[in-house]
Order: C-alpha cells, then structure tokens, then sequence
C-alpha cells in the first residue's frame, strides 16, 4: 500500500511539474518552454539576445558567468541570496544566545592520539583548499559560496576530533563573519549608488569561463564562502561546549 502512495505522489508530482514547463497559468493555454520569462534568466538573455555564447570567447555578456545556476542566485536574485545569509545569521545567534557557554575555553574529554593529532591538521589544510577552490570557481563550475563555506566548517570539525581548542582562534571567525557580512551589503550599496539598483553588477563581465570574469560575482561569492563558513564553525563551536568539561 505504501509503495502504491508513494508512486500515486511521484505522479502527481511528475504532472505537476510538467504543466508548469509548458502551461502558462496567466494565458492560460500552452506556450513552448522556450518562451517563457523563466527562459530569459535561464539563456542569461533578460536584456536582450546576446547571439551565440562561444564558452572560453565570449566577452560583454550580460553577467559572463559560466555556471547558469551561479548566475541566477548571485546575480539575478542576489538580494534574495543575501536574506538566506541573513537567516543563517539569525539561525547562528539563536544558537549562541541558547548555548549559553560565552567565553569559556574548552577542552575535550578524549585524549587523541598521535596519528590522529597531527593526521588532522594534515587533512584540515586539504580541506580548507578544497572549500576555498569551491567559492572562488563558483561562476565556473557547480559550486559557491554555501557548499564551500560548509566545507570550510567540516575542516574546523576535523581539528575539534584532533584535539584542538576554540580559544583565540573563534574570535577571530566571529570578526571575519562580521567583516564578510557588512562586506556583501556594502557592494549592495555600490551598485545602488553607481548602477541605480541594490546588488547590481558594476564591475565588466571579462570573458566567459574564465577565473577573471562574471562581474563582482566571484567576489560576493568570496564573501558569502567566507561569512558561511565562519557561522557554521560557530555553530559547531557551540555545540562541542555541550560535550566538553571547563
């Protein structure tokens, strides 16, 4: 019977998504995909057709990002991508404020072994070149800043299981988190004041595919990678005091 239920949703689901694609609800008759608004963002075309984009060539395009996902989320609708970071924010500070553990330097119970000790630190720095790469090639490749500030907190959860103490190191997370949000507002501004729009493009969009390229995209990305991975490592600092004895 489940296995009936399941399949019944995933229908409906399937339908639902199809008469999306090709049904416009406002004319209510079917238009090809391709004609849709939704199109636009998608070809990267909103201000006009750019012809053909040649990956590697291309230059002026109108935001020069290689990756279609990338272009949307931190460009069309990067306000919207800076109200997520807000609520990650928001999410970190709920965290600490029911912590309760301000200023207290910890320490964990186990004892880690030599291999483990210095095999952390080892595997931290891969890590968090991993996480860097992640962010700066967001424009080209599958990527950004979220995924890649994750990475950054899975790197600080490595030298937690090594043995290593929050201490000094946290507050310095704290001013780079703070640093990087008043940073990614700040080129909101920017835009505002040269361009007429919050968060708009200011900066010329090279050639496409390459590191260079897609406008002030790679940098909001730096920013965003930077502020995500400082509030996840904060997160997880405040979880690890629970399990550790002053």
């Amino acid at each position: 019977m489940k296995r009936i239920l399941i399949l019944g949703l995933m229908a409906i689901l399937v339908m639902g998504i199809y008469n999306y694609a090709v049904y416009d609800p406002y004319q209510k008759t079917t238009m090809p995909f391709e004609e849709r608004d939704s199109q636009a963002y998608l070809s990267r075309s909103v201000n006009g057709d750019p012809g053909e984009v040649v990956y590697g060539k291309s230059t002026n395009l109108e935001n020069g990002a290689a990756n279609t996902v990338a272009a949307i989320v931190v460009d069309y609708r990067s306000f919207d991508t800076l109200g997520e970071v807000t609520v990650l924010f928001i999410s970190s500070l709920g965290v600490a404020f029911l912590s309760g553990g301000f200023g207290k330097t910890i320490r964990l119970k186990h004892k880690p072994s030599f291999l483990l000790q210095y095999g952390a630190r080892f595997v931290f720095g891969i890590i968090l070149v991993f996480g860097a790469y992640m962010f700066l090639h967001g424009h080209l490749t599958p990527g950004g800043g979220f995924p890649g500030g994750a990475i950054i907190a899975a790197s600080a959860l490595v030298l937690y299981l090594g043995g290593e103490s929050s201490g000094e190191k946290m507050k310095a997370f704290k001013i780079l988190e703070g640093a990087a949000g008043s940073l990614y507002v700040l080129s909101g501004i920017v835009g505002l004041y040269f361009a007429g729009f919050f968060m708009q493009n200011v900066l010329p969009s090279g050639i496409v595919g390459h590191l260079f390229s897609a406008g002030i995209m790679p940098v909001i990305y730096i920013l965003i990678g930077l502020k995500v991975g400082s509030e996840l490592t904060g997160i997880l600092d405040y979880f690890m005091r629970e399990e550790v004895s002053s």
